[in-house]
């Protein structure tokens, strides 16, 4: 992470800083929509795509070491995982929904009345409300990850043991002691048996100025045979005032699976 001038340090929420009462079960949402199976087409000409030998040596070139000992099941090509490319990206859509920049203090924003949907590009998130006393209220943004239709295979999930990674920046935006949580859950295939999970919610210091990034993170490993799906969740707090709502940002949200080192 690159440095940031002083007086707007990036910190990061951890477990210890406060754990909310952890839901037993994630909401219900539709079924996840598969993610395309080649990159958006652009307007120059596409590459030739690379022979299965070259797919292959230029995935385990990215991978490193780890890689040297896959092996793919029938049906499935190094050509094909070359273009799906499942290991360390981001899979969740839209992570960055308002094109905030982290690197920068959260901007200055007064209260509004648009709806947050208006606000920027929120395709893949389902977006709910959850009022509060004291005209405060929850936004929970959430989505659930396929990991199949995202390139990976059985075997590799449950015996490899991927390491699972999710990251997420949230606006220390004062509004409350706690104005963010964070919960994850991995399920089976049935999208409700629970494997793991993880539950935060942060409460940062209230020193400094406001409007400084926090981040939280959190590696799942060793979480057993049948993960087949990460639902993501987090929910930021909003302040209703005489001109509208002041909300708590978020961005840079992320799931990544990579090879145990």
């Amino acid at each position: 992470m690159a440095e940031v001038a002083e007086g707007h340090t990036l910190s990061s929420g951890t477990e210890a800083d406060g754990s909310p009462p952890e839901p037993p079960s994630p909401p219900s949402l539709p079924s996840p929509l598969p993610s395309p199976a080649a990159p958006e087409p652009r307007a120059s000409p596409e590459p030739e795509q690379p022979s299965e030998a070259h797919a292959r040596q230029l995935l385990l070139k990215e991978w490193g070491p780890q890689g040297g000992s896959l092996q793919l099941p029938a049906g499935l090509s190094w050509r094909l995982i070359f273009l799906h490319r499942p290991l360390y990206r981001n899979l969740l859509r839209s992570p960055n929904p308002e094109g905030i920049n982290i690197y920068e203090p959260a901007p200055s924003t007064g209260p509004t009345q648009q709806p947050l949907e208006s606000l920027g590009n929120f395709s893949g998130w389902v977006i709910s409300t959850e009022k509060l006393q004291q005209h405060r209220s929850w936004t929970a943004k959430q989505q659930c990850v396929d990991l199949l239709a995202e390139g990976l295979w059985e075997e590799l999930l449950d015996n490899k043991q991927l390491d699972i990674t999710v990251m997420d920046w949230y606006e220390d935006s004062r509004l409350d002691s706690c104005v963010y949580e964070l919960h994850v859950w991995l399920l089976a295939a049935d999208r409700r048996a629970v494997i793991a999970q993880y539950h935060v919610a942060p409460r940062t210091p209230g020193t400094g100025p406001p409007g400084r990034w926090v981040q939280v993170s959190h590696v799942f490993r060793q979480y057993g045979p049948g993960v087949r799906f990460v639902h993501f969740m987090h929910k930021t707090k909003n302040q209703l005032e005489a001109g509208g709502l002041r909300r708590t940002r978020v961005t840079d949200s992320s799931v990544s699976v990579q090879l145990r080192e």
